[in-house]
C-alpha cells in the first residue's frame, strides 16, 4: 500500500490480466506505459482530467467523435477549461487557435466521421513549440496502421471497443503514453476516478488483438473495392476514403499510415431523406453506432453519433445531414456492394 513494492491489491489499482493488455498496447504503440479504462470515453475523460485544469485551454479537431468535443464544451467549461475546435488538416488553423494558456492539442486522424487526416508530426511540432502536449485518438487506424507516438505525439488513445477488440462484444478504452511523468499522472487520475477496465474486458481485447492484422487486411481490402465502386455511383455527391487518390490528404496518408483502414464516409444526393432510406433498406450491413468489428456497420452521424453536437458545429466540421459513415467488415465485398446497390435503388 505504501507503493514501495509491486503487487496486486485491488483491481482498480492494478490487475494481472489488465496489466497484460496494458503491456501489450505499450509495446504496440511504443510507449512507456498504458492505462486501460472501462470505455473509450473513460480514456478521453482521464486524459482531459489529468492534463487540463482551471484556466487551461485546449485546441481540437472540429470533426472529432461528438462526445469528445461536447465533454470539453459543455462540462469542462463549467470548471474554467476553454476549448477551440478547428479544421486541423490546415496547420495554420492550429497555430491561430493556440493561446498562451493552451495546454493540449487534441486530434483525431483519420477523423470521425469526415475521414479528414491531420499531419501528426507537424501538429506535434506546433504543440511543443508552445509548451502544449499532443494527444491523438488513433481508434480509426489502430497501431497496426499508424503509430502516433513515433510521429511526435505525447499521448495516443483508443476506444478498444472498435478495431482492437474487433468482435463488438465489449466496451473499453486505453491510453498509451510516451513520457513516464505523464504516464504517472494519467494512471493516478484513472484510479482516482475509478474508470478502470474489468479483467474480463481485458481478456477479450487481448484475444481480439491476436487477429488484428488479418482482420484489418481483409477489411481494408474490402473497403478499397467498395470505395472505388461508390466513387463512380451517380447517386452520391462525394466519397471519402483515405485510400482513394481523390482524398484531399492522400499524399499525407501514404506518408504517415501503413494502410488505409476500413472506414468510409459518403454523402448521398437527396440529403437526410436519402440517407434515411439507405439506413432503412440495407440488409447485410447492420445499422449501429459502433465500428471496427467483423461485421459491416452503417450509421448516420447527424442523428446518431454526433447528434449531441449543435447543427452549426456539425456543419462547420463538415458533418452534413447527408453524410453516411460505413465501417467495412469481413463479409464478401461483392455482397456488400450488392447490398448498397439495392438500398440506393430505393432512393
Amino acid at each position: 500500500f505504501a507503493g514501495t513494492a509491486d503487487g496486486y491489491i485491488y483491481t482498480r489499482l492494478g490487475n494481472p490480466t489488465i496489466n497484460a493488455l496494458e503491456q501489450c498496447m505499450a509495446q504496440l504503440e511504443n510507449g512507456v506505459g498504458a492505462v486501460a479504462t472501462s470505455s473509450g470515453m473513460g480514456a478521453i475523460s482521464t486524459v482531459y482530467m489529468a492534463l487540463l485544469g482551471q484556466g487551461a485551454h485546449a485546441v481540437g479537431t472540429s470533426s472529432v467523435y461528438g462526445p469528445s468535443r461536447v465533454l470539453l464544451e459543455k462540462h469542462f467549461s463549467r470548471f474554467g477549461v476553454e476549448s477551440t475546435w478547428v479544421d486541423t488538416t490546415h496547420l495554420d488553423n492550429i497555430r491561430a487557435a493556440i493561446r498562451p494558456n493552451t495546454k493540449l492539442v487534441y486530434i483525431e486522424s483519420p477523423a470521425n466521421p469526415t475521414m479528414q487526416v491531420t499531419d501528426i508530426a507537424a501538429a506535434a511540432e506546433i504543440a511543443h513549440q508552445h509548451g502544449a502536449l499532443l494527444v491523438v485518438d488513433n481508434t480509426f487506424a489502430s497501431p497496426y496502421l499508424q503509430k502516433p507516438l513515433n510521429l511526435g505525439a505525447d499521448v495516443t488513445l483508443h476506444s478498444v471497443t472498435k478495431f482492437l477488440n474487433g468482435h463488438a462484444d465489449i466496451v473499453g478504452g486505453i491510453i498509451v503514453v510516451k513520457d513516464a511523468a505523464h504516464y504517472k499522472a494519467i494512471r493516478g487520475m484513472m484510479t482516482a476516478m475509478g474508470c478502470n477496465m474489468d479483467p474480463h474486458q481485458a481478456f477479450m481485447v487481448l484475444r481480439g488483438i491476436k487477429t488484428l492484422g488479418v482482420r484489418m487486411d481483409r477489411a481494408q481490402a474490402n473497403a478499397m473495392k467498395i470505395a472505388r465502386w461508390l466513387e463512380s455511383h451517380p447517386k452520391l455527391n462525394w466519397v471519402r476514403y483515405v485510400g482513394l487518390e481523390s482524398h484531399p490528404q492522400y499524399a499525407l496518408v501514404k506518408q504517415q499510415m501503413s494502410g488505409f483502414g476500413a472506414m468510409i464516409a459518403f454523402e448521398l444526393k437527396g440529403g437526410l431523406e436519402a440517407g434515411r432510406t439507405v439506413m432503412d433498406n440495407v440488409k447485410l450491413a447492420t445499422l449501429a453506432v459502433s465500428l471496427g468489428g467483423v461485421e459491416t456497420l452503417v450509421e448516420h452521424p447527424a442523428s446518431m453519433t454526433h447528434a449531441s453536437m449543435s447543427r452549426a458545429h456539425r456543419e462547420e466540421a463538415g458533418i452534413t445531414d447527408g453524410l453516411v459513415r460505413y465501417s467495412v467488415g469481413l463479409e464478401d465485398a461483392d455482397d456488400l456492394i450488392a447490398d448498397l446497390a439495392q438500398a440506393f435503388e430505393r432512393i
